[in-house]
Protein backbone atom coordinates (compact mmCIF):
# COMPACT_ATOMS: atom_id res chain seq x y z
CA UNK A 1 0.00 0.00 0.00
CA UNK A 2 1.36 3.85 -1.44
CA UNK A 3 1.64 6.18 1.27
CA UNK A 4 -1.55 8.41 -0.71
CA UNK A 5 -3.79 4.70 0.07
CA UNK A 6 -2.38 4.84 3.75
CA UNK A 7 -3.00 8.35 3.92
CA UNK A 8 -6.33 8.92 2.23
CA UNK A 9 -7.87 5.58 5.41
CA UNK A 10 -5.90 7.30 8.25
CA UNK A 11 -7.19 10.93 7.66
CA UNK A 12 -10.75 9.74 7.19
CA UNK A 13 -10.71 7.40 10.31
CA UNK A 14 -9.42 10.51 12.69
CA UNK A 15 -11.85 12.56 11.32
CA UNK A 16 -14.39 12.00 14.41
CA UNK A 17 -11.64 12.71 16.75
CA UNK A 18 -12.39 17.20 17.41
CA UNK A 19 -9.97 17.27 20.60
CA UNK A 20 -7.95 19.44 18.38
CA UNK A 21 -6.45 22.89 18.57
CA UNK A 22 -4.21 25.22 17.75
CA UNK A 23 -3.25 28.09 19.86
CA UNK A 24 -1.75 28.41 23.47
CA UNK A 25 1.84 28.20 22.39
CA UNK A 26 4.24 31.02 21.45
CA UNK A 27 7.39 29.23 20.10
CA UNK A 28 10.48 31.27 18.29
CA UNK A 29 11.65 29.91 15.22
CA UNK A 30 15.85 30.09 15.77
CA UNK A 31 16.71 28.83 11.90
CA UNK A 32 14.70 25.77 11.96
CA UNK A 33 11.32 25.47 9.79
CA UNK A 34 7.51 26.82 10.53
CA UNK A 35 6.35 28.48 13.33
CA UNK A 36 3.51 28.44 16.18
CA UNK A 37 1.91 31.59 17.28
CA UNK A 38 -0.28 32.19 20.60
CA UNK A 39 -3.50 33.29 18.83
CA UNK A 40 -3.39 30.18 16.87
CA UNK A 41 -2.25 28.68 13.33
CA UNK A 42 -5.08 29.23 10.97
CA UNK A 43 -3.26 29.39 7.59
CA UNK A 44 -5.94 28.32 4.52
CA UNK A 45 -9.53 27.27 3.78
CA UNK A 46 -11.06 24.55 1.80
CA UNK A 47 -13.82 25.10 -0.72
CA UNK A 48 -16.82 24.77 2.16
CA UNK A 49 -15.56 27.52 4.24
CA UNK A 50 -13.30 25.00 7.34
CA UNK A 51 -9.85 26.24 8.31
CA UNK A 52 -7.23 24.01 7.39
CA UNK A 53 -4.12 24.47 9.55
CA UNK A 54 -3.47 20.66 10.75
CA UNK A 55 -2.62 17.75 9.09
CA UNK A 56 -4.96 15.40 11.08
CA UNK A 57 -3.94 12.09 11.03
CA UNK A 58 -3.72 8.36 12.61
CA UNK A 59 -0.73 6.43 13.18
CA UNK A 60 -2.68 3.42 12.68
CA UNK A 61 -6.39 2.08 12.67
CA UNK A 62 -5.66 -1.09 13.06
CA UNK A 63 -6.70 -1.76 16.94
CA UNK A 64 -6.24 -4.16 19.56
CA UNK A 65 -9.46 -2.70 21.07
CA UNK A 66 -13.20 -3.60 20.17
CA UNK A 67 -14.66 0.01 21.46
CA UNK A 68 -18.77 -0.25 20.46
CA UNK A 69 -19.15 3.40 19.05
CA UNK A 70 -15.42 3.18 17.47
CA UNK A 71 -15.27 2.49 13.49
CA UNK A 72 -11.69 1.31 14.02
CA UNK A 73 -12.93 -1.26 16.43
CA UNK A 74 -11.11 -4.41 15.82
CA UNK A 75 -14.24 -6.86 15.25
CA UNK A 76 -15.22 -4.59 12.19
CA UNK A 77 -14.22 -4.96 8.48
CA UNK A 78 -12.58 -1.60 7.09
CA UNK A 79 -9.77 -1.36 5.70
CA UNK A 80 -6.41 -1.13 7.44
CA UNK A 81 -3.20 0.82 7.58
CA UNK A 82 -0.82 2.08 9.52
CA UNK A 83 2.41 4.60 8.85
CA UNK A 84 5.29 4.39 9.93
CA UNK A 85 7.46 7.23 11.92
CA UNK A 86 9.52 7.63 8.68
CA UNK A 87 6.39 8.08 6.51
CA UNK A 88 4.61 10.10 8.70
CA UNK A 89 7.66 12.96 9.25
CA UNK A 90 8.08 12.90 5.30
CA UNK A 91 4.34 13.41 4.82
CA UNK A 92 4.64 16.21 7.30
CA UNK A 93 7.28 18.18 5.93
CA UNK A 94 5.73 17.47 2.06
CA UNK A 95 2.63 18.97 3.37
CA UNK A 96 3.86 22.22 5.18
CA UNK A 97 6.02 22.67 2.25
CA UNK A 98 2.98 22.63 -0.20
CA UNK A 99 1.85 25.31 2.17
CA UNK A 100 -1.11 22.79 3.02
CA UNK A 101 -0.89 22.90 6.84
CA UNK A 102 1.36 25.33 9.86
CA UNK A 103 0.98 21.41 12.19
CA UNK A 104 0.42 18.06 12.91
CA UNK A 105 -2.69 16.44 15.59
CA UNK A 106 -1.22 13.03 15.38
CA UNK A 107 -3.57 10.34 17.24
CA UNK A 108 -3.39 6.22 16.40
CA UNK A 109 -5.54 3.68 17.51
CA UNK A 110 -3.69 0.87 19.75
CA UNK A 111 -1.79 -0.75 17.46
CA UNK A 112 -0.18 -4.24 18.64
CA UNK A 113 0.49 -2.59 22.16
CA UNK A 114 0.16 0.94 24.10
CA UNK A 115 3.89 1.15 24.11
CA UNK A 116 4.58 -0.36 20.31
CA UNK A 117 2.23 2.77 19.43
CA UNK A 118 3.50 5.29 21.88
CA UNK A 119 7.26 4.76 20.57
CA UNK A 120 6.31 5.07 17.09
CA UNK A 121 4.82 8.67 17.37
CA UNK A 122 7.75 9.61 19.37
CA UNK A 123 9.56 8.44 16.60
CA UNK A 124 7.66 10.53 14.13
CA UNK A 125 8.55 13.44 16.77
CA UNK A 126 11.97 13.18 17.42
CA UNK A 127 12.28 13.07 13.69
CA UNK A 128 10.54 16.28 13.13
CA UNK A 129 12.21 18.25 15.62
CA UNK A 130 15.46 16.97 15.76
CA UNK A 131 16.03 15.86 11.88
CA UNK A 132 13.62 18.28 10.14
CA UNK A 133 13.94 21.05 12.67
CA UNK A 134 10.51 22.04 12.63
CA UNK A 135 9.28 24.45 14.94
CA UNK A 136 5.53 23.90 14.24
CA UNK A 137 2.26 23.33 16.70
CA UNK A 138 1.91 19.89 17.13
CA UNK A 139 -0.41 17.89 19.34
CA UNK A 140 -0.50 14.51 19.81
CA UNK A 141 -2.97 11.81 21.83
CA UNK A 142 -1.61 10.03 24.96
CA UNK A 143 -2.37 6.53 24.42
CA UNK A 144 -3.40 5.30 27.94
CA UNK A 145 -1.18 2.06 28.93
CA UNK A 146 2.17 3.00 27.88
CA UNK A 147 4.49 3.86 29.92
CA UNK A 148 5.10 6.83 31.58
CA UNK A 149 8.51 7.55 29.86
CA UNK A 150 7.48 7.68 26.56
CA UNK A 151 4.59 10.05 28.05
CA UNK A 152 7.40 12.42 29.51
CA UNK A 153 9.89 12.15 26.45
CA UNK A 154 6.56 12.85 23.94
CA UNK A 155 5.81 16.00 26.43
CA UNK A 156 8.44 17.45 26.06
CA UNK A 157 8.70 17.43 21.98
CA UNK A 158 4.82 17.94 21.71
CA UNK A 159 3.27 21.27 22.23
CA UNK A 160 -0.09 19.80 23.73
CA UNK A 161 -1.28 16.14 24.55
CA UNK A 162 -4.65 14.63 24.80
CA UNK A 163 -6.13 11.88 26.88
CA UNK A 164 -9.89 10.96 25.36
CA UNK A 165 -11.68 9.53 28.23
CA UNK A 166 -14.60 9.19 25.67
CA UNK A 167 -17.81 8.61 28.64
CA UNK A 168 -18.34 10.63 31.88
CA UNK A 169 -18.36 7.45 33.77
CA UNK A 170 -17.20 3.89 35.06
CA UNK A 171 -20.44 2.79 33.96
CA UNK A 172 -20.59 4.16 30.17
CA UNK A 173 -17.35 3.30 29.41
CA UNK A 174 -17.22 -0.23 30.51
CA UNK A 175 -20.72 -0.79 28.51
CA UNK A 176 -19.18 0.65 25.76
CA UNK A 177 -15.87 0.26 25.64
CA UNK A 178 -15.12 -2.87 27.78
CA UNK A 179 -10.99 -2.81 27.46
CA UNK A 180 -10.64 0.51 29.23
CA UNK A 181 -10.87 1.75 32.42
CA UNK A 182 -11.47 5.06 34.38
CA UNK A 183 -8.36 4.98 35.75
CA UNK A 184 -6.48 3.79 33.00
CA UNK A 185 -7.35 7.14 31.39
CA UNK A 186 -7.04 9.68 34.59
CA UNK A 187 -3.88 7.99 35.01
CA UNK A 188 -1.98 9.34 32.56
CA UNK A 189 -4.00 12.71 32.80
CA UNK A 190 -2.55 12.98 36.12
CA UNK A 191 0.84 12.41 35.13
CA UNK A 192 0.72 14.90 32.15
CA UNK A 193 -0.76 17.63 34.96
CA UNK A 194 1.96 17.21 37.29
CA UNK A 195 4.78 17.34 34.53
CA UNK A 196 2.71 20.58 32.75
CA UNK A 197 2.77 22.02 37.03
CA UNK A 198 6.18 21.62 36.85
CA UNK A 199 7.44 23.23 33.65
CA UNK A 200 10.07 21.19 33.17
CA UNK A 201 8.17 17.60 32.94
CA UNK A 202 8.64 15.02 36.18
CA UNK A 203 12.39 13.77 36.91
CA UNK A 204 12.89 10.10 35.61
CA UNK A 205 16.54 10.13 36.60
CA UNK A 206 19.01 8.30 34.12
CA UNK A 207 16.27 5.78 32.83
CA UNK A 208 16.94 4.25 29.58
CA UNK A 209 14.21 5.17 26.38
CA UNK A 210 12.18 2.05 26.08
CA UNK A 211 11.99 0.23 22.22
CA UNK A 212 10.43 -3.25 21.26
CA UNK A 213 12.31 -3.37 18.51
CA UNK A 214 9.21 -3.96 16.77
CA UNK A 215 9.40 -0.73 14.40
CA UNK A 216 11.38 -0.22 11.68
CA UNK A 217 12.06 2.87 12.54
CA UNK A 218 13.94 2.26 15.64
CA UNK A 219 17.18 3.71 14.29
CA UNK A 220 15.52 6.95 14.86
CA UNK A 221 14.29 6.14 18.52
CA UNK A 222 17.58 6.42 19.98
CA UNK A 223 16.33 3.21 22.22
CA UNK A 224 19.67 3.44 24.50
CA UNK A 225 19.77 7.03 25.02
CA UNK A 226 19.49 8.10 28.56
CA UNK A 227 16.40 10.49 29.43
CA UNK A 228 19.41 13.18 30.53
CA UNK A 229 21.09 13.15 27.12
CA UNK A 230 17.85 12.93 25.51
CA UNK A 231 16.55 16.21 27.33
CA UNK A 232 19.99 17.98 26.76
CA UNK A 233 19.21 17.79 23.07
CA UNK A 234 15.16 19.36 23.19
CA UNK A 235 15.02 21.88 21.47
CA UNK A 236 16.33 24.93 22.37
CA UNK A 237 12.24 26.61 21.66
CA UNK A 238 11.04 24.10 24.16
CA UNK A 239 13.54 25.56 26.77
CA UNK A 240 12.14 27.93 29.70
CA UNK A 241 15.93 29.31 30.77
CA UNK A 242 18.04 25.68 31.02
CA UNK A 243 15.15 23.61 31.43
CA UNK A 244 13.06 21.97 28.56
CA UNK A 245 9.18 23.13 28.69
CA UNK A 246 7.06 20.39 28.98
CA UNK A 247 3.99 20.58 27.07
CA UNK A 248 3.83 24.12 26.82
CA UNK A 249 -0.30 23.71 24.92
CA UNK A 250 -1.06 21.74 27.98
CA UNK A 251 -3.59 18.62 27.81
CA UNK A 252 -7.01 18.37 26.61
CA UNK A 253 -9.55 15.78 26.28
CA UNK A 254 -13.04 14.65 24.58
CA UNK A 255 -16.15 13.24 25.39
CA UNK A 256 -18.64 11.68 23.01
CA UNK A 257 -22.32 13.27 23.58
CA UNK A 258 -25.34 11.24 22.61
CA UNK A 259 -23.74 7.54 22.67
CA UNK A 260 -25.13 6.89 26.11
CA UNK A 261 -27.76 7.53 28.61
CA UNK A 262 -25.74 10.07 30.67
CA UNK A 263 -27.53 13.40 31.44
CA UNK A 264 -25.65 16.79 30.77
CA UNK A 265 -26.12 17.19 34.28
CA UNK A 266 -23.63 14.15 34.71
CA UNK A 267 -21.33 15.38 31.62
CA UNK A 268 -21.10 19.11 32.83
CA UNK A 269 -19.97 17.39 36.56
CA UNK A 270 -17.34 15.16 34.99
CA UNK A 271 -16.19 18.35 32.86
CA UNK A 272 -16.31 20.84 35.98
CA UNK A 273 -14.30 17.74 37.89
CA UNK A 274 -11.39 17.31 35.29
CA UNK A 275 -11.02 21.26 35.16
CA UNK A 276 -10.36 21.21 38.55
CA UNK A 277 -8.50 17.75 39.21
CA UNK A 278 -5.64 18.42 36.00
CA UNK A 279 -6.21 21.76 35.06
CA UNK A 280 -6.91 20.97 31.56
CA UNK A 281 -6.83 23.59 28.63
CA UNK A 282 -9.84 22.12 27.07
CA UNK A 283 -12.60 19.62 27.29
CA UNK A 284 -14.11 19.00 23.35
CA UNK A 285 -17.46 17.43 22.77
CA UNK A 286 -18.27 15.25 20.19
CA UNK A 287 -22.05 14.31 19.16
CA UNK A 288 -22.45 10.90 18.46
CA UNK A 289 -22.22 9.31 14.90
CA UNK A 290 -23.40 5.93 14.50
CA UNK A 291 -21.00 4.06 12.25
CA UNK A 292 -21.37 0.55 13.98
CA UNK A 293 -24.69 -1.54 14.44
CA UNK A 294 -24.90 -2.53 17.80
CA UNK A 295 -27.36 -3.55 20.36
CA UNK A 296 -26.36 -1.03 23.49
CA UNK A 297 -25.71 2.08 20.99
CA UNK A 298 -28.63 4.40 20.68
CA UNK A 299 -30.65 4.47 17.12
CA UNK A 300 -30.99 8.22 15.90
CA UNK A 301 -34.09 8.92 14.54
CA UNK A 302 -32.51 12.12 12.99
CA UNK A 303 -29.08 13.39 12.52
CA UNK A 304 -26.34 13.60 14.93
CA UNK A 305 -26.77 15.59 18.33
CA UNK A 306 -25.42 18.70 17.37
CA UNK A 307 -27.84 21.10 18.83
CA UNK A 308 -26.81 19.49 22.20
CA UNK A 309 -22.71 19.35 21.84
CA UNK A 310 -23.23 23.27 20.78
CA UNK A 311 -25.05 23.74 23.98
CA UNK A 312 -22.54 21.92 25.83
CA UNK A 313 -19.95 24.24 24.64
CA UNK A 314 -21.83 27.19 25.62
CA UNK A 315 -21.76 25.77 28.89
CA UNK A 316 -17.66 25.11 29.06
CA UNK A 317 -17.71 28.64 28.58
CA UNK A 318 -19.90 29.06 31.39
CA UNK A 319 -17.64 26.96 33.70
CA UNK A 320 -14.27 28.40 32.22
CA UNK A 321 -14.98 32.28 32.41
CA UNK A 322 -18.39 33.27 33.76
CA UNK A 323 -17.74 31.75 37.16
CA UNK A 324 -20.94 29.20 36.82
CA UNK A 325 -20.43 25.71 38.39
CA UNK A 326 -22.53 22.71 36.75
CA UNK A 327 -24.98 22.46 39.39
CA UNK A 328 -25.65 25.70 38.45
CA UNK A 329 -26.07 25.40 34.46
CA UNK A 330 -28.04 22.32 35.15
CA UNK A 331 -29.67 20.51 38.57
CA UNK A 332 -31.56 17.27 39.33
CA UNK A 333 -34.83 19.14 37.81
CA UNK A 334 -33.45 20.03 34.89
CA UNK A 335 -30.87 17.67 33.91
CA UNK A 336 -30.36 18.12 30.43
CA UNK A 337 -29.45 21.61 28.76
CA UNK A 338 -32.56 23.37 26.75
CA UNK A 339 -32.19 23.25 22.88
CA UNK A 340 -34.04 26.26 22.35
CA UNK A 341 -31.61 29.13 24.53
CA UNK A 342 -28.44 29.09 25.76
CA UNK A 343 -27.50 28.04 29.19
CA UNK A 344 -26.75 31.14 30.26
CA UNK A 345 -30.61 32.89 29.50
CA UNK A 346 -31.98 29.46 30.46
CA UNK A 347 -30.77 29.83 34.11
CA UNK A 348 -31.42 33.39 34.08
CA UNK A 349 -35.13 32.86 33.20
CA UNK A 350 -35.27 30.00 36.16
CA UNK A 351 -34.17 32.38 38.10
CA UNK A 352 -36.21 35.63 38.49
CA UNK A 353 -35.39 36.87 41.91
CA UNK A 354 -31.59 37.57 40.62
CA UNK A 355 -32.82 40.15 38.25
CA UNK A 356 -32.96 43.15 36.75
CA UNK A 357 -29.61 43.97 37.79
CA UNK A 358 -28.80 47.87 37.91
CA UNK A 359 -25.44 48.18 35.72
CA UNK A 360 -24.24 50.62 37.48
CA UNK A 361 -24.20 49.27 40.92
CA UNK A 362 -23.45 45.02 40.34
CA UNK A 363 -20.92 43.73 40.54
CA UNK A 364 -18.40 41.59 38.44
CA UNK A 365 -19.75 38.29 39.22
CA UNK A 366 -23.38 39.91 38.98
CA UNK A 367 -23.07 41.32 35.69
CA UNK A 368 -21.61 38.06 33.84
CA UNK A 369 -24.53 36.27 35.53
CA UNK A 370 -26.71 38.60 32.42
CA UNK A 371 -27.46 37.72 29.16
CA UNK A 372 -25.96 39.49 26.73
CA UNK A 373 -22.53 40.58 29.02
CA UNK A 374 -19.84 38.61 28.41
CA UNK A 375 -16.13 39.12 30.49
CA UNK A 376 -14.96 41.67 28.10
CA UNK A 377 -18.23 44.08 28.41
CA UNK A 378 -18.36 43.20 32.05
CA UNK A 379 -14.79 44.45 32.07
CA UNK A 380 -15.90 47.76 30.20
CA UNK A 381 -18.58 48.68 32.55
CA UNK A 382 -16.61 48.07 35.36
CA UNK A 383 -13.85 50.60 33.85
CA UNK A 384 -16.75 53.10 31.94
CA UNK A 385 -18.98 54.06 35.04
CA UNK A 386 -15.97 55.06 37.25
CA UNK A 387 -15.96 58.22 34.78
CA UNK A 388 -19.27 58.56 35.15
CA UNK A 389 -22.97 56.43 34.96
CA UNK A 390 -23.47 54.28 32.00
CA UNK A 391 -26.49 54.74 29.80
CA UNK A 392 -28.15 52.63 27.00
CA UNK A 393 -26.41 54.22 24.33
CA UNK A 394 -22.71 53.58 26.00
CA UNK A 395 -23.83 50.11 26.82
CA UNK A 396 -24.24 49.36 22.49
CA UNK A 397 -21.23 50.92 22.23
CA UNK A 398 -19.06 48.51 24.56
CA UNK A 399 -20.16 45.37 22.97
CA UNK A 400 -23.63 44.63 25.21
CA UNK A 401 -26.06 43.21 23.60
CA UNK A 402 -28.68 45.20 24.10
CA UNK A 403 -31.65 43.09 22.62
CA UNK A 404 -30.61 40.33 25.01
CA UNK A 405 -29.49 42.23 28.13
CA UNK A 406 -32.59 44.83 28.50
CA UNK A 407 -35.08 41.94 29.68
CA UNK A 408 -32.36 41.45 33.12
CA UNK A 409 -30.74 44.92 33.88
CA UNK A 410 -31.71 48.66 34.69
CA UNK A 411 -29.84 51.38 33.45
CA UNK A 412 -29.58 54.64 35.43
CA UNK A 413 -33.46 53.78 36.88
CA UNK A 414 -34.83 52.45 33.98
CA UNK A 415 -35.97 48.93 33.09
CA UNK A 416 -34.88 48.15 29.30
CA UNK A 417 -38.12 46.02 28.73
CA UNK A 418 -41.79 46.01 28.36
CA UNK A 419 -43.42 46.93 32.05
CA UNK A 420 -44.14 43.80 34.49
CA UNK A 421 -42.59 41.16 32.20
CA UNK A 422 -42.81 37.73 32.91
CA UNK A 423 -40.19 35.31 32.60
CA UNK A 424 -42.24 33.63 30.64
CA UNK A 425 -43.03 36.39 28.16
CA UNK A 426 -39.20 37.31 28.23
CA UNK A 427 -38.48 33.36 26.97
CA UNK A 428 -41.27 34.39 23.88
CA UNK A 429 -39.34 37.34 23.24
CA UNK A 430 -35.69 36.04 23.11
CA UNK A 431 -35.82 32.10 21.84
CA UNK A 432 -35.40 31.93 18.36
CA UNK A 433 -38.33 31.00 16.00
CA UNK A 434 -37.52 27.81 14.78
CA UNK A 435 -37.67 28.65 10.48
CA UNK A 436 -40.03 26.88 8.91
CA UNK A 437 -39.08 24.05 6.17
CA UNK A 438 -38.56 24.29 2.80
CA UNK A 439 -41.18 22.49 0.51
CA UNK A 440 -40.35 20.79 -2.87
CA UNK A 441 -44.02 21.20 -3.43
Amino acid sequence: MDTLEKLTILADSAKYDVSCASSGVHRKNKGGTGNTASFGICHSWSADGRCISLLKVLVSNDCAFDCRYCGNRKSNSVPRASFSARELADLTMQFYRRNYIEGLFLSSAVERSADYTMEKMLGTLRLLRHEYRFHGYIHIKAIPGADERLLEQAGFLADRMSVNIEQPTEESLRLLAPQKTMASLLEPMKFLSEGIASRGGIARGNVPLLGTGHSDDNRNMAVHESDEAYLSRSLPAQRVGSKPRFLPGGQSTQMIVGASRDSDLVILHATQSLYQSFKLKRVYFSAYVPVNNDSLLPVLSAAPPLKREHRLYQSDWLLRFYHFRAEEIVDPAHPNLETDIDPKTSWALRHPEFFPVDVNKASLEELLRVPGIGPVSAGRIARQRRLASLNTDTLAKIGVVWKRARYFIICQGRYGGDKEMSMQAIRAKIAPKEPEQLRLF
